[in-house]
């Protein structure tokens, strides 16, 4: 996934509905600097429907000081899928070691940033990232609600979802962020063609492996991959 040359812009009532202290606008930045339309979009209604539910839970993650850790856990969580974050490990690692540096020189502490990395790393890991941490849940819950019209359905966020899309329209993301990150996984095995594949990229019983391994048993598969 080629990153961008510039920051893309987003609409004022966009805006609106994002923190606007500096560590955030530096984080969303971040963000639009790296991700094309689809991933960055899907990233802000992560962030937005995590709020939403934080608030109706009427947990402390809605508050001024833990809304910019949950605002930087959502929007920085596919950092990983792009190609300016993209190293040896798995996507999801990429981007919470990118978080946690971001927030680390802003001044955040080293607790709070690990708080972060921890939602972002597991925020593909099904039963776990909604069980070790507030943060993590919300994150989880978060992107599990814009791709999961049954997990919409079972929270109540379906009238809400579909009024932030109109906003920050869905534009095929399921095979933009799944072609993005097998194209990694694929790009690395190829460059050491004389060498095991890499297992840190996407080891087989991770979402980045299975979504590789699906898109290996038919190549030609045109559309979401499968294993989305």
């Amino acid at each position: 996934m080629e990153h961008n040359k510039t920051s893309q812009k987003l609409s004022d009532e966009v805006l609106e509905w994002l923190p606007q202290t500096d560590i955030c606008k530096a984080s969303l930045d971040l963000a639009q600097r790296a991700l094309p339309e689809p991933i960055l979009n899907h990233v802000i209604r992560t962030f937005l429907l995590a709020r939403w539910l934080s608030e109706k839970e009427g947990s402390e993650w809605s508050q001024p000081n833990n809304l910019t850790l949950l605002y930087v856990a959502s929007i920085c969580h596919d950092l990983g899928a792009s190609d300016l974050y993209n190293g040896s490990q798995r996507f999801e690692v990429e981007g919470a070691d990118a978080a946690k540096t971001h927030l680390l020189s802003h001044g955040m502490s080293e607790e709070s940033s690990h708080q972060v990395w921890i939602a972002i790393a597991l925020h593909t890991t099904a039963g776990i990232a909604e069980r070790i941490y507030p943060l993590s849940r919300l994150v989880r819950y978060g992107v599990m609600m814009d791709f999961s019209p049954a997990t919409r359905q079972a929270m109540g966020a379906v009238e809400y979802s579909s009024e932030i899309e109109k906003h920050l329209p869905r534009l095929n993301i399921e095979k933009v962020l799944g072609d993005a990150v097998v194209g990694q996984a694929e790009h690395i095995d190829q460059s050491a063609r004389s060498t095991l594949p890499n297992t840190k990229k996407h080891p087989k019983a991770s979402w980045p492996g299975i979504l590789l391994r699906a898109h290996l048993e038919n190549p030609h598969q045109d559309g979401v991959n499968p294993a989305f």
